[in-house]
């Protein structure tokens, strides 16, 4: 399975796990492969608290950081966060917070207690929000790759994760931003298809991945979407990548801090119950189909907001939700991709990897025969 990334990163499989979680993180690097924290739920504070414990607990081991800069966001172009933030409430029609209100109420979650922090806050989807995110994470040694979640990174940015003598990472759903990555300098293009969770395009994988490679060849393409398996690694493999990129499957192991409701949920989903959903973060994003995804695709409701304005509207539920999870079994927030119908067990972090590791040497063992 090792591939020249793995050389490069200094890694033993290309496994790469992108989490929310700091525990996970360190267990897959632990494990052998490479862990990427998703930092766009935390502010500079937050986030130094974060990779300061990934510090402590990963060894020798090195890690990643996700942040989430889109090509386009409403927005665009102011650098203060706090005046940004203000502009953007200013830009939410009233009727959308009205909505969303809604819809909570009709499910009975209840408001957060006085005092406690209310959602909807600006911590990412900007430049000017991961801009400080970014200098956070080139204050640690071990992170050895920085990747943008959404379109390719500014010009600046590049430079600055270059300067500091780490990688550069970036997602795309089409050979055109594919090359728009290499071209900017990006070192890895991550190639998502469509059955990813989170932000996807609409392209499936299989289509996706060797148009991908072929167009920036031989930048160093990462195949994600879909994949659960060892086998599926070894299919992304043989097509030509270098590793793989993958999230929904850390959603469900132990170390995950998720609700025992939204694992709950996960483990009893199959691959049908996705859905492609603007309704939380203004662009398309795959996540389990609920009550509230289906009220914003209602002709009679709000059109969800461009990123970052539905956030704004939506944060607030995703707040309530994980306060009262019980109560908002039918609005929460659960992204995850098409292979949450593979997903039927928790299992501890290092087993997932090991297990990944155990599938892809018996696949590449049935090809092997094929050939005798």
């Amino acid at each position: 399975m090792r591939t020249p990334l793995c050389d490069d990163l200094g890694i033993e499989f290309p496994i790469f796990a992108f989490t929310h979680c700091r525990d996970v993180v360190a267990a897959v690097s632990k494990a052998g492969g490479f862990g990427v924290l998703g930092a766009v739920g935390f502010s500079p504070e937050q986030l130094e608290v974060e990779l300061g414990w990934i510090d402590d607990n990963v060894g020798d081991k090195p890690y990643g950081v996700d942040v989430v800069i889109p090509g386009k966001y409403e927005g665009m172009g102011e650098d203060d966060p706090g005046k940004l933030t203000q502009q953007l409430r200013d830009m939410v029609p009233t009727e959308h917070v009205e909505f969303a209100q809604k819809i909570l109420t009709e499910h009975g979650v209840p408001e957060l207690p006085e005092g406690e922090e209310r959602g909807g806050q600006l911590l990412g989807w900007t430049t000017a929000t991961a801009a400080p995110q970014i200098d956070v994470a080139l204050n640690h040694e071990k992170v050895a790759l920085v990747a943008n979640a959404l379109g390719t990174p500014p010009d600046d940015v590049i430079e600055e994760i270059h300067h500091a003598g780490r990688r550069v990472a970036a997602l795309c759903g089409s050979p055109h931003q594919a090359v728009r990555h290499r071209d900017a300098g990006v070192d890895i293009v991550i190639a998502q298809g469509t059955e990813a969770g989170g932000h996807t395009g609409e392209v499936g994988s299989l289509v996706l991945w060797p148009q991908v490679i072929e167009a920036v060849a031989p930048t160093p393409v990462l195949a994600a979407g879909g994949i659960g398996t060892g086998a599926q690694i070894a299919a992304a493999l043989a097509l030509g990548a270098q590793g793989v990129w993958t999230g929904s499957l850390w959603l469900t192991v132990e170390e995950a801090d998720l609700t025992p409701v939204q694992k709950e949920q996960l483990i009893a989903a199959g691959s049908r119950d996705t859905v492609r959903s603007r309704s939380y973060t203004g662009k398309p994003a795959r996540m389990l189909r609920t009550d509230w995804t289906e009220a914003w695709e209602r002709p009679d409701t709000p059109d969800p907001l461009p990123m970052p304005l539905q956030y704004m509207v939506s944060g607030d539920a995703i707040a309530r939700a994980h306060r009262y999870p019980e109560r908002a079994r039918d609005v929460m927030f659960n992204p995850v991709g098409q292979v949450v119908g593979q997903m039927n067990q928790i299992r501890k972090t290092r087993d997932v990897v090991l297990t990944l590791v155990d599938e892809y040497v018996e696949a590449t063992e049935r090809l092997n025969k094929l050939g005798t």
